[in-house]
């Protein structure tokens, strides 16, 4: 069984993995698009470029947008005395700057982090959380969100996003380039014709895969964020008894979350968690809680 140190080697290896297919993924698109329409690699750097400036201007704007969406508003030592001093106290046990600490006035059970880097971060929990949740369980929930800050989460993300915005440019301009040319390149070779049918099979699933492989990272950091917390606090039974009650409060729905957001909160406030379902599980941006509560309680203390 492993303990906390191993389970965050671990989630290491298997993000390193996911990220390392994501960039075969990109590699092989660019392959299948440049035989297929005929263009050199240049246009699918520019592709990526040019999408690149769009997400990196949403990313250093990302805290002010996610707030605004949340409805969050700051709060102060006088005004939340103990959700303060936690966020503080952690902060140093993280070694990480003290986020910019904030609530959403809403009934649901959920918090999010946000910004570019640990000097830029901004921690938010619901008024419903703080008001159903245990000391101990809010130390753990902080902690989670404490450990995507530390671990450049958001930055992962937003470079992951470029990845897919990318895709999605590309095939746009494709089309209308092949449009204009009158189909792809002509290709007498016989031999080449499979390459050609895997090479547009690949093109037209491509955006599917690239939300995949997104979800998956996104998943997977999940993970490695409960482990971190756990680390962190060094009792894990805190973030276990926080997502019991968060399931457990499911019903209680977040009316500021969206989609564009949902990634973001420690349980996605969007979509209700399935059982059993692994298609709706492979399209989910968070692991089932089920399994993150057994991964913490499997930890060695």
């Amino acid at each position: 069984m492993l303990n906390v140190y191993e389970q965050i080697d671990s989630n290491k290896r298997r993000s390193f993995w996911v990220i390392a297919i994501f960039i075969a993924f990109m590699t092989a698109f660019g392959y299948f698009y440049s035989y297929i329409y005929g263009a050199d690699y240049s246009f699918v750097f520019i592709a990526v470029f040019i999408s690149g400036i769009g997400s990196w201007i949403s990313y250093y704007n990302s805290d002010k947008i996610a707030l605004s969406m949340a409805g969050a508003h700051p709060v102060t030592h006088k005004s939340h005395p103990i959700y303060y001093n936690i966020v503080q106290n952690l902060s140093g046990v993280a070694r990480i700057p003290v986020p910019k600490i904030y609530v959403i006035d809403s009934p649901a059970l959920n918090a999010f982090a946000t910004g570019r880097d640990p000097d830029h971060a901004t921690v938010a929990v619901t008024q419903g959380l703080l008001d159903k949740l245990t000391r101990t369980e809010v130390e753990g929930v902080v902690a989670h969100e404490l450990s995507h800050i530390r671990n450049f989460d958001t930055r992962l993300m937003t470079i992951v996003a470029i990845l897919v915005g990318s895709i999605a440019m590309i095939l746009d301009w494709s089309w209308r380039i092949s449009w204009h040319r009158g189909g792809s390149r002509d290709n007498n070779k016989e031999g080449n014709a499979i390459i050609m049918v895997i090479g547009i099979i690949f093109i037209i699933l491509a955006p599917i895969i690239g939300q995949l492989i997104q979800l998956a990272i996104s998943r997977r950091r999940e993970f490695y964020a409960d482990a971190s917390a756990a680390l962190i606090t060094k009792q894990p039974s805190g973030l276990v008894g926080a997502l019991k009650k968060i399931a457990a409060n499911e019903s209680i729905q977040l009316e500021t979350a969206n989609t564009a957001t949902a990634h973001l909160y420690i349980d996605d406030p969007v979509t209700s968690e399935t059982h059993g379902n692994w298609l709706a599980k492979l399209f989910s941006t968070h692991p089932p809680i089920a399994d993150r509560i057994k991964a913490l309680e499997g930890y060695n203390e």
